[in-house]
């Protein structure tokens, strides 16, 4: 569980006449990492994609072009059989990809005339005032026509120019048509320059503006009936063919891998050669079941492999199936490499405990685990899935805090006797039971733990656990060395740290009077001069880094405390300074409590989690923790829509 799946590196070798067979075989059992092949001599050659490859790709992107335009979703649908849906596949794709073309070109067509009308209304709407038929515009010998716009009332000027004229104002738009005489066309557009007047194309129709703007609405309506019918159609092609395309996707993307395999695979004129990871425990399987398949004309090889080649080693994780969650967020990181320690099942107990630590509220723990398991149900995702399990572990831990510290929504349980008096809580008769003298600053440990009275001891617990946790790193790095080096390099770079800490601690009782300074300061100086030999300058440099990193454990309690204040002054506002005056304010005072919580809910999703992550991260991954392992990726597929 601490270390990744074991791997075998497998040869393969065959005659070419059985390539086909190998490829589909490796491809069903789905546990064969191969590893590509580079032309690195001239004996062998990258292999030529199968026969099918470019029709199979062409139907692929076809289907999937058909599929992203109907807005196709994953989801769960009983499963099909290859056989038939092969034999079905070209003709139904084609009627698929008929009828869509037909509803579509329909609708195109009909979504350029409503822009071809909207057009057309802008071009009328500045006229529509003018009750002029559009063909009166044009098809003059002796007459001037003006249209456009003015800034003003050009009467009086148009008027001392000549008396024989027509003209039609609109005073909203300042929109003018105006017929002069041709004689004085020159003298008018001179006159029409000095009211800033801008020409405007009148459409080349006939019929009055308002007339042929109601035609274009009437038309409008009528073409937007169709294109809702047709969308209509489009949605029930959707559901009638949204499974068969889920379904020849699948068989598509299946049938593309294999034909492209040999794209991977090392090949001469008559052999071909695959090389790959396999995990140790399956090797059996798959020499079998390719012998089965093949009559026995491959021969599967294991290879020794080279220290240098443990690099390239594909790591699998090997975690039950109640951890697999927490790979994201090792994924999130980096993957550890193959002869590294896999810190998932430590991450597993750390993560949920330091965020429900940091949160520990009933109200919200109660909230939050509704809606992971609402979103789990509503999305069926396979990246979402995991996130939604974490987030439901860290609330089973925020509950058990939340009991622990006995706080709901920020509104403690128990009451409290206090310096100032009784702090009522939430549930009548529940009272908090001390317990005993907490040896730092006086503070009364008590049941529930109200964390706003437990400040001090709460933060020297959080800096002690922030001890033990950094201290499992170094322990844990310490293995990793001594597997990579040996266990005078582990113990220099990483066993040196541990001697430091204890000479520290020494050192510090012997300043209380416990024991003698000396001997602590000396196991501290030895410890000082292997880290020094481990790491070189960087070692003594990072030293300061011990309290520092302590330290940071203390947002353990320090955001815990924020979370609590927020929800307190939200509980404040609502029920003490705005509930008891009535009326109105009440309901005011119901909203600022849901919205209020509503953010502070948000906020407990964010800031415990990422605090908590840090801690993994920074403060704990640092002490061992290399990772950047090549991620194991057999070559096959997992079908959830088909079915042979």
């Amino acid at each position: 569980m601490l270390k990744p799946k074991s791997m075998t590196r497998a040869v393969i070798v065959g005659h070419k006449e059985v390539m086909d067979e190998t490829v589909d075989t490796l491809h069903d059992i789905n546990i064969f990492h191969i590893e590509e092949y580079n032309e690195e001599d001239s004996t062998f050659k990258i292999g030529k994609p199968f026969e099918n490859a470019g029709e199979v790709s062409k139907k692929l992107v076809q289907l999937r072009s058909i599929s992203s335009f109907l807005g196709i979703k994953p989801k769960e649908v009983p499963k099909q059989d290859t056989n038939v849906l092969w034999a079905e596949l070209d003709e139904k794709l084609a009627r698929l990809e008929s009828e869509l073309d037909e509803k579509t070109e329909k609708k195109n067509s009909y979504e350029t005339r409503l822009k071809e009308l909207d057009s057309l209304q802008k071009e009328l709407e500045p006229f529509v005032s003018i009750p002029i038929d559009l063909k009166n515009y044009r098809g003059y010998e002796s007459l001037s026509v003006f249209a456009g716009t003015v800034k003003g009332d050009i009467s009086s000027e148009i008027s001392g120019i000549t008396n024989d004229y027509e003209l039609e104002f609109d005073p909203n738009t300042h929109t003018i048509a105006l017929f002069v005489r041709k004689d004085k066309e020159e003298i008018v557009a001179e006159m029409l320059a000095d009211y800033e007047f801008r020409e405007i194309r009148v459409p080349n129709m006939e019929g009055t503006p308002s007339e042929i703007i109601a035609d274009i609405e009437s038309e409008r309506n009528t073409i937007n009936e169709k294109i809702t019918s047709l969308e209509m159609s489009i949605s029930d092609i959707k559901e009638r063919y949204s499974d068969f395309i889920l379904a020849s996707d699948e068989i598509l993307s299946i049938e593309s891998q294999k034909s492209e395999a040999p794209l991977r695979i090392a090949t001469s004129e008559h052999t071909f050669v695959i090389d790959g990871w396999v995990p140790s425990d399956e090797y059996n399987r798959m020499t079998r079941t390719l012998e089965s398949s093949t009559n026995g004309r491959v021969f599967v090889s294991k290879q020794e492999v080279t220290e240098e080649e443990e690099e390239e080693v594909p790591v699998e994780y090997n975690n039950a199936g109640i951890i697999k969650p927490f790979e994201t967020i090792m994924d999130l990181y980096a993957r550890p490499k193959y002869k590294e320690i896999d810190p998932t099942a430590l991450i597993f107990i750390s993560f949920p405990l330091f965020y429900g630590m940091i949160l520990g509220d009933i109200g919200y723990a109660l909230i939050l685990l509704g809606l992971a398991f609402g979103v789990k149900k509503l999305f069926n995702s396979d990246a979402i899935k995991p996130l939604m399990n974490i987030l439901i572990y860290c609330q089973v831990s925020t509950l058990i805090f939340g009991i622990l510290y006995g706080e709901f929504l920020g509104f403690p349980l128990a009451s409290l006797h206090g310096a100032h008096g009784i702090e009522p809580g939430l549930i009548a008769g529940f009272e908090t039971i001390n317990l005993f003298q907490s040896p730092i600053g006086g503070e009364m440990i008590t049941y529930p733990i109200h964390r706003t009275h437990l400040v001090m001891t709460l933060i020297v617990l959080t800096a002690l656990i922030g001890v033990a946790h950094i201290n499992l790193g170094y322990i844990l790095g310490f293995i990793n060395e001594k597997k990579k080096h040996g266990f005078n390099a582990a113990m220099l770079e990483k066993g040196s740290w541990i001697v430091v800490e204890i000479g520290i601690v020494l050192a510090v009782l012997g300043y209380v009077g416990y024991l003698p300074i000396a001997v602590g300061a000396a196991i501290f100086v030895i410890g000082f001069i292997m880290l020094t030999k481990g790491e070189g300058i960087k070692g003594p440099i990072e030293l300061p880094g011990l309290l520092s990193n302590s330290l940071s454990y203390t947002r353990l309690i320090a955001v815990g405390l924020s979370s609590i204040y927020i929800a307190s002054t939200v509980n404040l506002i609502a029920f003490e300074m705005i509930w008891p005056q009535g009326g109105i304010a009440a309901v005011f005072a119901i909203l600022v409590f849901i919205f209020g919580h509503a953010l502070n809910t948000v906020l407990s999703i964010i800031a415990p989690g990422l605090h908590a992550l840090r801690l993994q991260y920074v403060e704990f991954f640092t002490k061992f923790y290399e990772g950047g392992g090549k991620e194991y990726s057999p070559f096959g597929y997992i079908r959830k829509y088909t079915e042979e």
